[in-house]
């Protein structure tokens, strides 16, 4: 194949303010290659880019396409040139239908008239082609998180990318699902388009990039072949230091009381008559696959769903029938989705602190030096990085939210946490980070329940994990048996063990 440069950034710096995010980049893609760009949350990806994609202009430097000079005037511009970016957010209008969306802006008429039945039958051939079941009149906001990813990348691969930009395309996917985008990305490949992939999963970039480039405070510190580096090697640049021992070494012994004791929880529809015990000072892992009832069934813990069972802390029996009285009880929730339903993105950091978002929580900070305070020790405790203190929370990165998201629950001094999938999206340098607050957490004698799909994040953080599979506890795992084999077989139902209170 001939090595045609299709983009190329050349000295590209970007500032906002008088904040310089990007310093000299240069990165080129080339048709029928993977491109990982990777780095921390807040390394400069983000801005990269959009750079790429016309969304923002560099304050200096040059982008090349095909060998000549561009500056697109906006998204739009750069897609007209084959130049797509597929956002880590989803870029969809929610209430139009998925043939709508993969064709809004682009489309396809007979004479005076939308051509329906070619836009219908090119959006199932182009769902069929990602192996996706999804109805091409099926409206975007009654559909998986997956199938919506699924809707995106088929959008951009409508639009005949000869440079597709993928901003942390797995990041909601299953592990099938992942691999049938990975087949679509060899498929591109083959077919000379340049990919430019992000993700923070290090075992999906040594798989699929070719060459990579990372970036570490909007600087680029090392590049070169994939085939360079180990994931070791890539995390190590990425953060400055060595993450080898990425998960805390457990400093003292787990309490035996009961801190937490549910008895016979159910959810309707997601979880049946659910029992288990967590013990002070004791990280309990939830693990299980997609669909089986962890985060449900942990929202009805906390009264965010109707629920019935027996909740005893400390002893004593508790009635839940709201976060508010979750909290009262000392007991207090992370939510999955910060971006949605953890934070306020248009609001700053002190108000985010201070203004509960979760139904019926009450403010409990009022003046305004008060907050400024906690605002203080929460930058401090939990080493939040923002240009100012003033800056939206959207645009802080990540990690970054979610270490503020984390600050805002401890604020309530709770007694009994439960962080819901706390290093989703999340790079390797902040998940170290992040566990180490857990532990630091568990340490001072708080109980914490973590729910992850990261198998490997359970077994590197708790003490013993319940499995869960169709809303009912399949088993526990603990010391040597807390094993990736043992936690699939029993999420698959290869494993039965005697149902029992855990």
């Amino acid at each position: 194949m001939t090595e045609t440069l299709a983009l190329t950034l050349t000295k590209i710096c970007r500032s906002f303010g008088p904040v310089q995010v990007l310093h000299d980049v240069d990165i080129t893609l080339i048709p029928g290659e993977v491109h990982a760009l990777i780095g921390e949350n807040g390394a400069g990806k983000s801005t990269t880019m959009k750079i790429m994609s016309g969304y923002l202009s560099p304050t200096e430097g040059t982008v090349t396409l095909n060998g000549a000079p561009v500056s697109f005037a906006n998204s739009q511009a750069a897609e007209a040139q084959g130049v797509v970016l597929i956002h880590q957010e989803f870029n969809l209008a929610d209430q139009l239908s998925v043939e709508q969306n993969i064709f809004l802006g682009h489309e396809k008429r007979r004479g005076l008239f939308l051509d329906k039945t070619t836009m219908q039958a090119e959006t199932r051939a182009l769902l069929q082609r990602l192996n996706c079941q999804v109805d091409p009149s099926a409206r975007v906001r009654d559909i998986a998180n997956a199938d919506k990813q699924m809707v995106e990348i088929a959008k951009a691969l409508s639009r005949n990318a000869k440079v597709l930009i993928m901003d942390e395309p797995t990041a909601v996917l299953t592990e099938r699902e992942a691999e049938v985008l990975f087949e679509q990305v060899e498929r591109l490949k083959a077919e000379g388009v340049a990919i430019l992939f992000t993700s923070h999963k290090l075992d999906e970039v040594k798989r699929i990039a070719d060459q990579i480039t990372i970036l570490r405070d909007g600087h680029m510190v090392s590049h070169g072949p994939a085939s360079n580096y180990d994931e070791d090697q890539m995390a190590e640049a990425m953060v400055g230091r060595d993450v080898s021992s990425l998960y805390p070494v457990r400093a003292g012994s787990v309490g035996t009381e009961a801190a937490l004791e549910v008895t016979g929880l159910s959810v309707p529809g997601f979880a049946q008559d659910v029992s288990f015990t967590l013990n002070k000072g004791e990280i309990l892992g939830i693990s299980g696959l997609i669909g089986s009832g962890r985060t449900e069934m942990m929202e009805g813990l906390v009264g965010l769903r109707s629920a019935t069972g027996k909740v005893r802390i400390n002893g004593a029996p508790v009635t839940i029938k709201s976060p508010r009285q979750a909290q009262a009880a000392g007991l207090c929730y992370l939510t999955e989705d910060r971006k949605s339903r953890g934070l306020l993105l248009n609001k700053g950091m002190r108000e985010n602190l201070t203004l509960q978002c979760l139904p019926d929580f009450t403010n409990w900070l009022v003046d305004q030096k008060s907050e400024e305070k906690a605002l203080t020790k929460a930058i401090e405790d939990f080493d939040i990085r923002a240009p100012t203190r003033h800056v939206a929370v959207g645009n802080l990165s990540g990690g970054n939210q979610q270490k503020l998201l984390i600050a805002k629950v401890m604020l309530a001094d709770p007694n009994i946490v439960i962080i819901d999938e706390p290093t989703r999206g999340i790079d390797i340098g902040t998940k170290q980070q992040i566990y180490e607050f857990i532990h630091a957490l568990s340490a001072q004698g708080k109980s914490i329940i973590v729910i992850s799909s990261e198998m490997q994040e359970v077994i590197g953080l708790a003490d013993r994990t319940l499995v869960m599979r169709t809303g009912r506890i399949a088993g526990e795992v603990s010391g040597a048996d807390m094993t990736e084999d043992k936690i699939v077989r029993l999420a698959m139902g290869l494993d039965a063990q005697k149902e029992e209170t855990v």
